[in-house]
Formats: C-alpha cells, sequence, structure tokens
C-alpha cells in the first residue's frame, strides 16, 4: 500500500477510535484535523460545566461582611406618661449585642483589600467583620467610602488573599450569562444563582426608608436571583471575570435584580490606589442618550439629552442648560453605542481637568468649556 495511503488509513481509524470512546465514555469532544494534517481535539463545553468552573475558580475571594454592635433599647419608653400617672417602675435600659452577616464582598489585592456596597457598611458607630472561606475571620481596620457611588473599600490585614479577575463592563451584551455569588438573606453564604443581563445603562433609586435613597445611573439589570445579603457580591461573566457590583433588588418584580458596572468600580480603585481617596472628577448633569432612530424621527443630532443641571456643578458653570443635547466632549462623538458614554468618559478624567463641549441647543450648535470638581 502507498505511504500515504497508508498514513490516511491510520489516520482515519485513530480518529474513528477517539471518536468512539468519546461516544462511549460521555466525554464531550469534538475530534478533527488541523492544517497540518495533525489530530486536533477541542472540548465541547456545556452550560452546567461554566457556571461549576466559574464558582469553584471564584468563590475563594467572596466574602460575607458582619456587622457587630451593642444597642440599648428601653421596651416601655413609649409609656413614660402613663408610668409616672400610675405610679409604675420604669424598665431598665437593655442591653443587645448584635452579631450578623449582612452583606457581601469580594477581594481585589491579595493584601487585604475588599470591595463592598457603602450601604452594608453605613453605620459609622459599628466593627465589621469579613469572613473568607468557611471559617477565617478578620476585623476590618478601615473602611474607605465612596462619596459618589455606593461602593467602599474595607481593609483587612492578611496575606496572600485569592483574588477576582475584573471583566470589562463596556462589552457587555444583553442576554449573556451571569453569575451571582454571595451571602443570600444575610444567612445563606456562598450562594450561587444565574441569569442573563436583562438590560444596560439603567437609572434607578435605590435606598431604604432608614438609610435614605440614592440614584444610581448606567447599572446593569439582570435576571439572576439578587437578595438582602448580596449586596456588595460580585457579579460574574461566564468566564469567571466580575463585570458588576449587586447593588439592589426591585421590590415590585420578580427577578429584577441591578449591579453597578465593574468598569466604574476599576476607576475607583485605581484612583484610590493612587491617592488613597476615592475621589474623581465631578461634572453634573443626569442626561439620557439619544437612539439614533430617535435622532431621526426628532430631526436632532445623537447625544447625551440633559434630564437635569445640579446647582452649583461644574456643568451649570459651564453654561449647560436643561434640554441641552451634547454631542461632543473633547472632540469625542457621543453615541448610544456604550452605555452612558458621558459618564464613562468623564471618569477617565482627573479633578482641575477642562473639558471642551460640544452642544445642540434651539438648532444651533454650541461650544462650552468646563472645569471638572471635586464632589462636595
Amino acid at each position: 500500500m502507498h505511504e500515504n495511503t497508508l498514513k490516511t488509513f491510520f489516520m482515519g481509524v485513530l480518529i474513528g477510535l477517539l471518536v468512539m470512546g468519546a461516544y462511549f465514555t460521555g466525554a464531550k469532544t469534538k475530534v478533527g484535523t488541523n492544517n497540518s494534517g495533525n489530530v486536533a481535539k477541542t472540548e465541547i463545553v456545556d452550560e452546567e460545566s461554566v457556571v461549576t468552573k466559574v464558582v469553584e475558580k471564584a468563590t475563594p475571594s467572596v466574602v460575607t461582611v458582619s456587622i457587630s454592635k451593642t444597642t440599648t433599647t428601653d421596651p416601655f419608653s413609649n409609656f413614660d406618661f402613663f408610668g409616672d400617672f400610675f405610679n409604675v417602675p420604669r424598665t431598665q435600659p437593655q442591653t443587645q449585642n448584635i452579631e450578623q452577616d449582612i452583606g457581601t464582598g469580594f477581594i481585589i489585592s491579595d493584601d487585604g483589600l475588599i470591595v463592598t456596597n457603602k450601604h452594608v457598611v453605613a453605620d459609622t458607630a459599628a466593627k465589621y467583620k469579613v469572613v473568607i472561606g468557611k471559617d477565617k475571620v478578620l476585623e476590618v481596620k478601615n473602611i474607605y467610602r465612596d462619596p459618589s457611588n455606593d461602593l467602599a473599600i474595607l481593609k483587612v490585614d492578611a496575606k496572600d488573599l485569592p483574588t477576582v479577575t475584573m471583566g470589562d463592563s463596556d462589552k457587555l451584551k444583553v442576554g449573556q450569562t451571569v453569575i451571582a455569588i454571595g451571602t443570600a438573606l444575610g444567612e445563606f453564604r456562598s450562594t450561587v444563582t444565574k441569569g442573563v443581563i436583562s438590560g444596560l445603562g439603567r437609572g434607578i433609586t435605590a435606598g431604604s426608608p432608614i438609610q435614605g435613597s440614592e440614584k444610581l445611573d448606567n447599572v446593569i439589570q439582570t435576571d439572576a436571583a439578587i437578595n438582602p445579603g448580596n449586596s456588595g457580591g460580585p457579579l460574574f461573566n461566564s468566564t469567571g471575570e466580575v463585570i458588576g457590583v449587586n447593588v439592589a433588588v426591585s421590590q415590585n418584580g420578580q427577578g429584577i435584580g441591578f449591579a453597578l458596572p465593574i468598569n466604574l468600580v476599576k476607576a475607583s480603585i485605581s484612583n484610590f490606589k493612587t491617592t488613597g481617596e476615592f475621589d474623581r472628577p465631578y461634572f453634573g448633569v443626569a442626561y439620557q442618550m439619544i437612539s439614533k432612530q430617535s435622532a431621526l424621527l426628532n430631526e436632532v443630532p445623537q447625544g447625551a439629552y440633559v434630564r437635569d443641571v445640579i446647582a452649583g456643578s461644574p456643568a451649570e458653570k459651564a453654561g449647560v442648560k436643561i434640554g441641552d443635547i451634547i454631542t461632543e466632549i473633547d472632540g469625542k462623538k457621543l453615541s448610544d453605542e456604550k452605555a452612558q458614554p458621558l459618564a464613562n468618559y468623564i471618569n477617565t478624567k482627573k479633578i482641575g481637568d477642562n473639558i471642551s463641549i460640544k452642544l445642540f441647543r434651539d438648532n444651533k450648535e454650541m461650544s462650552l468649556m468646563a472645569k471638572l470638581e471635586k464632589k462636595s
């Protein structure tokens, strides 16, 4: 038999054996030949294995945040009048020690920097701990709270901690798989939920009657179950990269949770590591992006439609008004191809930087200059 014929014959036998082996063992493989004529084998990964690999890789970097606090209460303090009237002795105040899991965080540096939500560690009179793994408990030595966003960095004394890998939230697409890990309901540690990205660039008002409310722009909407206790925890993509920080859940619907995009967090972390503070440049507008279709229908340019201008902000000082359409910043056109491009661009600048603005007002183009400031 000719040498090439023999080679082809044995190659076919080898491929056949590999295919049969894969079939009978249940392995998910695809067998073929590459350009050099050699056998190439590619593993076909199913959805279940994707999730389990992310969980195995990421869970050691996810922590539980616990609060430690002493409170003093008088259960009959509202009945003092009746106690005095009927000569009933006052009840002595009662002291209660609270030790409770309240949220989630994730490790971003092996020497003990941990990201969580600001509202998780809002009580400045309390002490906080983090639980790493099953039983490693560390006291939080310092807390750095972001004045502009619902973010905080916790510092613990540790070395060689497992860290997360951070992704790129500008590349997210609606429909892609996401995985949340956190301490659900402040009780069930390392709880895993899975879903998809349901929306991008959402604007919400989050908060509670006790802590107050906060407007959050450019958040990620997901149907992965986000429960109380998941706050501050990571939202992963299918490769195990953190693409968001879980921040809120809708009380009026099912399967509607929200996460801060990780690129916002990365900008905060970068600034924090450089300056030791969270301060970032502040422009001072609330806006909504005009899509290409809306621009055509309304005969206006694409850009950021200004819904509100904060009093005393750099935007107001520069002359930006409600109803303006900001079309360019420093020569970069704003479009709806990326979520919240104006906010993302401002986050790349420094306090004190000057930016040039092109905007559309009363059917005319205008140019303005603004100096970015620190948010007071």
